[in-house]
């Protein structure tokens, strides 16, 4: 019933429950009354025009009084106003039930609902056969929170939202809704009484930028037919299986020639087709989640449930995921927990408070990237976060998460001086929350979508990365291995007359390989901010370029670990990569840059094809030196296994001078066949090799006997073993 402090409060938009107003009420008088609030209404009727409703005096507020008999068998009845533009018609969104059941919001405050994206947003609805829009948004420092769109002029105050108490969600069914409005939430703070308009924290699908608005969407219509990827994923064991990784810039990928973004579902053909040519057996996005800013690369996120518009709707995302299936393509998606922007449209003080963040800057602003942090302490945070997650790879059939910049979730006093960061409530500068949330994020992975991984962008040296959360780790699949990464580019950028006295950044990696289940990227993050790309990281004339890139790649896809290469690297882009422009395609009209791409591709099918060089990627059982103290002729050599007693013999000769007579030992006798040179001539080398060796009798480096050799130049060979009868 109502209040006499309820129509001061509905009529100044501060109500936290308009419905107890609004709708049909019971008086004491057995009498109902219906009322509406109308902003602009002329004239108001209450389920035809034969029931005119009385204008509450200087108000916008709309009532009727009938007896029961009149009204008892319309539960939902229409309104129907005439205003400036016309009459118009809709049926009372304020005669409806609460739609959320208390069950959701209980899961939810306790941060255990992994579906939430089915709860919160905006959702296609039916209610006694009536169809519309459910909206949903959590606010809880709200005074009031209303739905705004097209639908009612973007005005607030038309479709306030009704609070679900100390969840802190509102929510509206609002009949007659269909997929494709355009909405936005407006807050009235609490805290401040400062109206906010904010998109849609769950929102499925943005307008294009610059543009925010929120889009209804409907049901999807794409029909999946990966299903025999999605099983066999069930019972992948990626662990002793290839992975190779090409991380791709959706929008600088390739562009149409008018210099427009191709859509998800002409890019699924033409990069599927590029990726299989290559031999890679997945494609890293960099984050396809909405995002306001193209500078941004997707690294700050506004919509972590949407596929930006910039290249289509989430259903030609779903048919981007799926053609890749279809052709044995993997998809993995970067995905960004570590934070958000500050744009005023988007989490940044939602409800008018440090709602998603920390109000301290000390703990919730990273102030080298200017944005904020997530409070991961609070249980609705972090369900929107495992949500966000779970939304990817269920509803999308997304087949990894590659976590961004875990690093700065790890440490309080991630890039920050002494007194700009608190510790936790030990002392230390660990994140405790952040590491919660990381342990419980691998986990819920690992346990709903067998065969997904998680990969950690993880640049320190956290301990158990990737081993299990029982045993003190974090639980994720593959740790990035920055260490090696950077020690390996460090090497191969010196002159080679100074490699003998850095010798060990080549060999030092392996003193820690098999700690944690690393890939060894060469990402994005290397071709930017005046880094180069990597042909501009090699040193000497063009032809040693061309060769020490050649043989930077033999010795990645030979060190145990996965792989990933970034988009450009491997036809050897010659610039720093422009997010705003596409590939140098045109480079592959020239010879060196053909020698790239087709040394990648072998690289990657002998990658694929040989157990030895990934199958114990992770076990020190796959590896082993023969010789890593040649550090005055630049030379290593060195030992790939598989479970099965299969080897490869992989040698290294770093320096521009060809190495004749060369002894190495061998572990098995009998012939010894050279299944790749990256100094073929097919590849832009000098083409010196050795073809096929039989070893002698003559023990050496440890090895039951060994071979001369002849070493290509700033190269590397891969030789396997024939048998005595070859």
């Amino acid at each position: 019933m109502t209040t006499g402090s309820d129509l001061p409060r509905i009529l100044a938009f501060r109500h936290h429950d308009p419905f107890s107003v609004m709708g049909l009420h019971l008086l004491e008088t057995g009498r109902h009354v219906a009322r509406a609030l109308i902003p602009g209404a002329q004239k108001v009727w209450w389920q035809d025009t034969t029931r005119p409703m009385q204008r509450l005096p200087g108000t916008d507020l709309f009532q009727i009084e009938m007896t029961a008999e009149s009204c008892c068998d319309i539960r939902h009845p229409w309104i129907i106003w005439q205003d400036d533009d016309g009459l118009h018609q809709m049926i009372d969104p304020y005669t409806f039930d609460p739609q959320i059941p208390d069950f959701d919001l209980h899961l939810f405050a306790e941060g255990r609902h992994h579906h939430l994206y089915r709860v919160l947003g905006a959702h296609q609805h039916e209610v006694d056969g009536i169809r519309g829009t459910r909206f949903a948004t959590w606010a809880p420092n709200a005074e009031r929170v209303s739905v705004v769109g097209h639908f009612n002029r973007w005005d607030g105050r038309c479709f306030p939202m009704r609070s679900r108490g100390g969840s802190g969600v509102w929510e509206l069914f609002i009949p007659g809704i269909e997929p494709g409005e355009l909405y936005r939430f407006e807050i009235r703070s609490s805290a401040d009484g400062g109206i906010h308009l904010k998109t849609d924290p769950y929102g499925q699908h943005f307008e294009l930028r610059p543009d925010t608005a929120s889009i209804v969407t409907g049901s999807s219509v794409h029909h999946w037919q990966d299903e025999g990827w999605m099983q066999q994923r069930q019972g992948w064991d990626w662990q002793h299986a290839p992975v190779s990784v090409y991380e791709v810039h959706a929008g600088s990928w390739r562009l149409h020639e008018d210099g427009s973004y191709y859509n998800y579902r002409h890019m699924a053909h033409e990069l599927v087709e590029y990726v299989s040519s290559m031999g890679y057996t997945h494609i890293e996005l960099l984050p396809v989640a909405e995002h306001p800013l193209d500078a941004s690369w997707g690294y700050q996120t506004t919509g972590y449930f949407a596929p930006t518009s910039r290249f289509g709707t989430p259903d030609d995302f779903r048919y981007f995921v799926d053609y890749c299936h279809q052709h044995g393509i993997g998809v993995i998606l970067d995905w960004v927990p570590a934070h958000f922007p500050k744009d005023a449209h988007g989490l940044a003080r939602f409800d008018g408070t440090p709602l998603y963040e920390h109000e301290d800057p000390r703990l919730g602003e990273h102030r080298d990237w200017g944005t904020l942090i997530y409070n991961y302490g609070r249980n609705e945070v972090r369900n929107f976060l495992m949500a966000s997650a779970v939304f990817w790879l269920e509803e999308f059939h997304i087949d990894g998460l590659r976590v961004d910049a875990v690093a700065s979730m790890l440490y309080l006093d991630y890039s920050r001086e002494a007194g700009e960061w608190l510790p936790n409530r030990y002392g230390g500068n660990e994140n405790l929350e952040a590491i919660d949330f990381l342990r419980e994020l691998n986990a819920v992975v690992h346990q709903r979508f067998p065969g997904a991984v998680v990969m950690a962008e993880e640049s320190t040296a956290w301990p158990q990365v990737t081993r299990p959360g029982w045993s003190g780790g974090l639980g994720f699949s593959i740790k990035w291995n920055m260490g090696w990464m950077h020690d390996i580019l460090l090497y191969f950028s010196r002159d080679p007359v100074h490699r003998p006295f850095h010798h060990n950044q080549l060999t030092f990696s392996m003193l820690y390989a098999f700690t944690e289940n690393f890939i060894l990227p060469f990402s994005h993050d290397e071709v930017v901010h005046g880094k180069g790309h990597m042909l501009q990281k090699m040193p000497g004339d063009e032809w040693q370029r061309f060769a020490n890139l050649r043989a930077l790649y033999t010795f990645m896809f030979t060190h145990p670990g996965k792989k990933l290469l970034f988009m450009g690297s491997d036809m050897a882009q010659g610039t720093e990569w422009n997010h705003a422009g596409t590939l140098p395609w045109y480079l592959l009209d020239y010879p060196h840059h053909q020698g790239i791409q087709k040394l990648v591709a072998d690289l990657n099918r002998i990658y694929r094809d040989v157990p030895a060089l990934h199958a114990l990627d992770f076990d020190q059982a796959g590896f082993a030196w023969v010789d890593c103290q040649d550090a005055g002729q630049s030379v290593v050599s060195f030992l790939r296994k598989a479970d099965n007693g299969d080897c490869l013999l992989v040698i290294m000769n770093l320096t521009p001078v060809p190495r004749h007579r060369y002894r190495i030992g061998l572990p098995l006798p009998g012939q010894w066949k050279e299944i790749f040179n990256s100094d073929a001539t097919c590849y832009g080398g000098s083409n010196l090799g050795n073809a096929m060796l039989l070893a002698e009798d003559i023990p050496y480096m440890g090895q039951v006997c060994s071979a001369e050799f002849l070493l290509p130049p700033l190269a590397g060979i891969v030789l396997q073993p024939c048998g005595d009868d070859a």
